[in-house]
């Protein structure tokens, strides 16, 4: 059942109308595998006893539901709706119905885990779900304290906002938390693995499955370690300690985003917990991870938006002060690094869309404002607030924060309610920036102009420029960075179409003159000649913020058919040979091996290019000393960009590894995974190796390298699969569709580019909106980059039955698509 989606003109009339005093829900966990029993008491009062509302619900089967004693006909409820009339002042509704048990992380999600058979079930009621769980008001503005009954089986233990008790036996109480919106709402139940420990009188756990025991064991001091500092970090940021005196954070199997950050129940994707070998640079990643969620204890649980497009706002500070704090107070210091060299590359891509969109939402309901919380809100809004620091200071910052959390604790609030106490803060009137950065879309492109005589700088000067669909024109706080025999770098404020830097002039010339030093600012950045032609030379000497800068502003360059992809894996190749940093190996690899190589470069070239990487990768290994943390990420990249099936068999054998690795159950299905895309290996191999080792992932790489083999019959199975079996579940989806395309096998998956564009308007209704929009993010087929293919695009989105997320989705990735083809073009004709 697909609900309405709420408009803000009725989440306002509801709000107006209604109070809400309390929820108490009770579910009956053990009614068998498809459905539970879900029984929710809501006290409320009413301001207006002769108006009529609506409760939301989507039961399986809606069983009683009673009104101050009265019965309702529930054969009223309509598309997620239940009419409620004759209110009273106060109110007491009681409903009782069966819910149907999710498998794509849209309600009650149930996973059976194959390595032991035991069942694990948790909520995922962000954004218009939790109707899927109990009976609700769901919408921001209408909190209140929310307590839990679970009925489980006997050997299962109960995780939620509150601390659980278990009562007698399957028989678990949680009591009523602090006022909550009810999509932060938490419940998760199972056998779990738990760990517990305490950080200055804070209850801390961390929970997993139990096969997947060791592996938090092996890491549990570490993430302990860097929640009590994270913890500590945001109450001397925020001014206010931790506000909900315990704190889960449950790893859990088939979640579609990295985490859920209920007050007091944080929910892990369980890619962070490792049970093969992992870099620092993966480690760093999750006390990112760890970091974020963390940080919304106070940006989202503490003081919550009033409506849905305030959603942006903790969304993006949590990612800055994930990225910063980590960085700030951890042993992890490369954050920035490396969000500089993936995340915000991220954003840029979106934001150059049809669909980009101002960081700051609008939206007139609640679906149009979700498909809007993407990359632009997490990872444009972080760039923009880092921005933010820049102009005003770090000490105003930090004294508008404290303000704002103060002012509003235990409350909800508005963007205007942020923006007036960091005005206040930094003693200046913050709204024409907001405007500009926050309210408009698109990116910037900055240019330097310099002209030197003599060898020295006659004239310098900035000249900024914006899309015509979106001319904005920001100001921009940042560095000016000149590279010779010295370095000197230079704060500067760009304003306007064009800034004259008559500080520059006279300096001697230099060979780099970097714009954007430091990663300050948010804008595309080019290269004078001299600079473009000086940056093989002089990228390894940059800082490691500065490098990944410059990596993610040439990979720009790329897209806007401004710098050849040929020349970036040139440079990639002689990058791999000398950068120390792991991040930005990591990035900068898989980007030229899945962006540039695979989309951005002319097919023909491609064997040449990548077999070119490939063996600077091998040469790198070979100097390595055992032991280096460079040689898994240089493997893993090796293992992308070879075609030597010998050479992998040798490595699937656990021969010819170089000193110092293992293979790891990571590393094995990663090889397996490029053996099958270059058809040498079998359906019964993949098999073997799924049954020698039962697990989610074993699972789920299983699917993947049978999709990805060169076999009519595995890409037709697969296709039918995932355009027709609705009981499919999401990560089973999801790895389907990441075997489906590969570069090598165009004329074998020829045939199903016009099927995409043919049959994906009736396959998009058998899936939710999140589950759709990462579905589309591998199901489209960014590889057939040709004019024939944009015309087949374009006649499906000039269809009036598209469903709001495959026509929004599916008219970006034309445009990448686009772009493709235009860099193309322009490279044969070189």
């Amino acid at each position: 059942m697909r609900m309405p989606s709420l408009t803000r003109t009725e989440a306002a009339e509801r709000s107006a109308l209604l109070s809400v005093r309390s929820y108490r829900i009770e579910l009956d966990l053990t009614c068998g595998p498809e459905t539970f029993r879900s029984t929710t008491t809501v006290i409320f009062d009413a301001a207006d006893t002769d108006a009529e509302t609506f409760l939301d619900i989507v039961p399986s089967r809606l069983l009683s539901a009673t009104l101050n004693g009265r019965s309702l006909d529930v054969t009223t409820l309509r598309e997620g709706r239940l009419p409620l009339a004759g209110l009273t002042a106060e109110n007491r509704l009681v409903v009782v119905a069966d819910m149907a048990y999710s498998r794509e992380c849209e309600g009650m999600h149930r996973f059976e885990d194959p390595a032991d058979g035991q069942v694990y079930v948790y909520s995922f009621v962000y954004v218009d779900n939790a109707p899927k769980v109990f009976a609700c008001f769901d919408q921001p503005d209408l909190k209140a304290p929310c307590g839990f009954t679970a009925i489980v089986p006997d050997d299962w233990q109960v995780l939620g906002n509150a601390p659980a008790t278990r009562t007698a036996p399957g028989r678990w109480e949680l009591p009523a938390s602090s006022s909550l919106s009810t999509y932060l709402a938490a419940i998760v139940a199972g056998p779990f693995a738990s760990f517990h420990t305490r950080h200055d009188g804070t209850e801390l756990g961390f929970h997993c499955r139990a096969s997947l025991a060791d592996a938090l064991k092996a890491d549990v001091d570490e993430v302990f370690e860097i929640t009590g500092q994270i913890l500590t970090a945001c109450a001397d940021m925020f001014g206010i300690a931790y506000p909900f005196g315990k704190l889960d954070q449950v790893f859990v199997p088939e979640f579609s985003v990295l985490s859920l950050d209920h007050p007091g129940c944080v929910l892990l994707r369980e890619q962070y917990l490792f049970s093969s070998t992992a870099t620092a640079s993966e480690r760093e990643t999750r006390a990112v991870v760890l970091a974020h969620g963390i940080s919304l204890m106070w940006l989202a649980g503490l003081v919550t938006h009033a409506w849905w497009d305030d959603l942006w706002l903790g969304q993006s500070f949590a990612d800055y002060m994930a990225h910063r704090l980590t960085s700030e107070a951890t042993r992890f210091t490369g954050p920035p690094t490396t969000f500089a060299a993936r995340r915000k590359a991220q954003a840029y891509v979106p934001d150059q869309r049809p669909s980009t969109h101002p960081v700051a939402l609008t939206g007139p309901d609640v679906r149009t404002v979700l498909l809007e919380l993407d990359r632009i809100s997490y990872f444009k809004g972080h760039s923009v607030l880092r921005q933010l620091a820049a102009h005003i200071g770090d000490e105003a910052l930090r004294a508008g924060l404290r303000t704002y959390f103060s002012r509003h604790a235990f409350s909800t609030a508005t963007f205007a309610a942020f923006m007036a106490a960091l005005s206040e803060a930094a003693g200046t009137d913050l709204e024409d920036w907001a405007r500009t950065w926050l309210r408009s879309a698109d990116v910037n492109t900055l240019t330097p102009e310099i002209t030197v005589r003599d060898g020295r700088i006659d004239s310098a000067a900035i000249v900024q420029t914006a899309p015509a669909s979106h001319p904005t024109l920001r100001t921009h706080t940042m560095n000016v960075g000149l590279y010779d025999d010295e370095f000197t770098v230079v704060r500067t404020v760009v304003d306007g179409p064009r800034t004259e830097l008559p500080e520059l002039v006279g300096r001697p010339a230099p060979r780099l003159l970097l714009l954007n030093d430091g990663d300050l600012t948010y804008a595309k950045i080019r290269f004078d000649p001299v600079s473009q032609e000086s940056l093989p030379a002089l990228l390894p000497e940059l800082s490691p913020i500065n490098r990944a800068m410059v990596w993610c502003s040439l990979l720009l360059g790329v897209q806007d058919g401004v710098y050849p992809a040929a020349a970036h894996l040139d440079l990639v190749r002689r990058m791999v040979a000398v950068e120390t940093e792991l991040s930005i190996q990591a990035e900068v690899l898989e980007q030229a091996r899945h962006d540039v190589a695979d989309r951005f470069l002319i097919p023909s070239a491609r064997p040449a290019a990548t077999a070119r990487v490939a063996e600077a990768l091998a040469a790198r290994l070979a100097r390595l000393e055992a032991g280096d943390e460079l040689q898994v990420t240089l493997l893993r990249a090796l293992v992308d960009f070879t075609s030597d099936t010998d050479l992998l068999r040798r490595w699937i054998a656990g021969t010819a590894l170089p000193d110092g690795l293992v293979l790891d159950t990571d590393l094995a299905w990663r090889i397996r995974g490029r053996l099958a895309v270059l058809g040498a290996l079998g359906d019964d191999e993949i098999d073997a190796a799924r049954r020698a080792q039962p697990s989610a992932l074993a699972e789920q790489a299983a699917i993947r390298c049978r999709t990805a083999r060169p076999d009519p019959r595995a890409k037709e199975a697969a296709w039918t699969a995932m355009t027709t079996d609705s009981s499919l579940s999401s990560y089973q989806l999801f790895a389907m569709a990441e075997g489906f395309w590969q570069p090598e096998q165009q004329d074998l998956t020829e045939p199903y580019v016009e099927r995409f564009f043919s049959e994906m308007p009736k396959a998009a209704a058998l899936r939710g909106d999140m589950v759709l929009d990462l579905l589309l993010r591998s199901l489209y087929p960014r590889y057939a980059a040709t004019p024939a293919v944009l015309a087949l695009a374009q006649d499906m989105l000039a269809r009036d039955d598209l469903p709001p997320t495959l026509r929004r989705r599916a008219a970006d990735y034309t445009d990448d698509l686009r772009r493709v083809v235009r860099a193309r073009a322009a490279a044969a004709s070189e």
